[in-house]
């Protein structure tokens, strides 16, 4: 089993060729190709290899599948005794990718 764990977007996520990730917005177009380069761990055959933060010979290609939106997160504010009430909604821009090849 081949799976990389990378840095992306401010988190840690662990990463498997041919599967596909919701990462926070990636400024680019559906069907480029990109290349991560944050590494922190890679096992390709049961040979691990651990960064120091980063392993720099390695690189992931990945492509931009499409550019989506994540749940819908409510925020709703009360003040007692004010009658001040204010409800928002967010709802975050992602960008799906695509793990085609762990570069070892």
């Amino acid at each position: 089993m081949n799976y990389a764990i990378i840095e992306a977007s401010g988190k840690q996520l662990w990463i498997e060729e041919g599967k596909f990730y919701d990462l926070n917005y990636i400024p680019s177009e559906p069907g480029d190709l990109i290349h991560l380069n944050k590494i922190l761990l890679v096992n390709d055959n049961n040979k691990v290899q651990i960064g120091n933060p980063c392993l720099k010979s390695i690189r992931i290609k990945a492509k931009i599948l499409r550019h989506v939106k994540g749940k819908k997160i409510t925020v709703f504010k009360i003040k007692p005794k004010k009658n001040n009430k204010s409800k928002k909604g967010h709802r975050q821009k992602l960008t799906r990718l695509l793990i085609q090849k762990i570069l070892t």
